[in-house]
């Protein structure tokens, strides 16, 4: 094992300028935790590009190193589930906010928060779906669960082109669902399409300013991304006993809407989180994308990068330009 790795390091400057540059840090500089990791792979996510950019909201102390995402290989452990040469995936929690996270050659870890490797998809495979691909399919399985079926209607997804929207409509796809693609950026349409989309519809189509309590039934189910007023348009959009999922707010962070598709309609707004999600669900969500859920296609999804490229993708996830799921190589 090498005393020291090569890492992305964020610091605050003067007047609250941020820089971001690749250091060589040391092991022992690592926070305390059980597991050590030699990461293998990792990728890019809009809350990497919070963090990276000074949002306190996310990281609150500087010099870090982001990334919320990281599979690879253990170390060393000092606890007796893991043993060195073990392939393992840790997302959420506390990785790349305030814990040196996965845009570093090592991480080191709580054990309870290391998921051992399914067998049936690769270290590679796994960071293609990363968060983003992990919330995507946590939305489609309430989705299920909640009895939308592919016979249910059609079911529509919000900032489809995005990682967590590209990834649901993949899914649903897969899983035989007429999906429809809100984007606004209607130029992807061969993208959406080549993922599975029956229909592409600009954003403005679900972005309703009438004021209007209800309007016409459309949706079977919905994956909302965004937040902000799409949110609410998409309740009053679905169809009865259908449901909504909410995991994002690039749009917006604020909520307004009558209770009407909820006492009208029968209507059930999902909620979805995969920070804190419990270690037996996000279990139960990773032998899902190895087995079930497991996309032909997941390679289409993915552009890889190597570390010293991941400072231009952070910028371009802010500025609303990516395009599916970025993966970073840290061999």
């Amino acid at each position: 094992m090498a005393n020291t790795f090569r890492a992305l390091v964020v610091r605050e400057g003067s007047e609250r300028r941020f820089t971001r540059t690749i250091e060589e840090k040391n092991i022992d500089d690592l926070p305390d935790g059980e597991v050590l990791i030699r990461v293998r792979y990792s990728s890019v996510n809009y809350k990497d590009g919070l963090s990276a950019s000074g949002n306190k909201g996310v990281t609150r102390n500087f010099p870090h190193t982001p990334g919320i995402d990281a599979a690879g290989v253990v170390d060393d452990s000092s606890q007796s589930q893991f043993s060195s040469g073990d392939e393992v995936i840790v997302i959420g929690f506390d990785l790349g906010m305030n814990t040196s996270g996965g845009y570093g050659q090592y991480i080191r870890v709580p054990a309870d928060w290391v998921v051992k490797k399914p067998a049936g998809l690769t270290l590679r495979e796994a960071m293609i779906w990363g968060t983003a691909g992990f919330t995507a399919a946590q939305s489609v399985d309430a989705l299920v669960h909640h009895g939308i079926t592919p016979e249910s209607g059609p079911v529509v997804v919000s900032g489809a082109t995005g990682g967590v929207g590209s990834v649901a409509v993949a899914l649903l796809s897969k899983l035989g669902y007429e999906v429809t693609a809100a984007t606004g950026k209607t130029d992807q349409s061969e993208f959406l399409t080549s993922l599975g989309a029956q229909a592409v519809i600009h954003r403005d189509e679900i972005n309703d300013q009438s004021g209007r309590p209800l309007l016409r039934p459309s949706w079977a189910g919905a994956v909302d991304t965004v937040g902000g007023n799409t949110l609410p348009t998409l309740l009053k959009t679905t169809r009865y006993g259908g449901a909504v999922t909410c995991c994002g707010l690039v749009a917006g962070s604020d909520f307004q809407s009558s209770v009407f598709p909820f006492i009208l309609r029968g209507v059930s707004l999902l909620g979805i989180d995969s920070v804190e999600c419990p270690l037996k669900e996000k279990n139960r969500i990773w032998d899902l994308l190895a087995t079930a859920y497991k996309l032909p296609n997941l390679n289409k999804l993915a552009r890889e990068v190597k570390l010293e490229e991941v400072d231009a993708e952070l910028d371009r996830t802010l500025q609303g330009q990516m395009r599916g799921r970025v993966l970073v190589n840290l061999e």
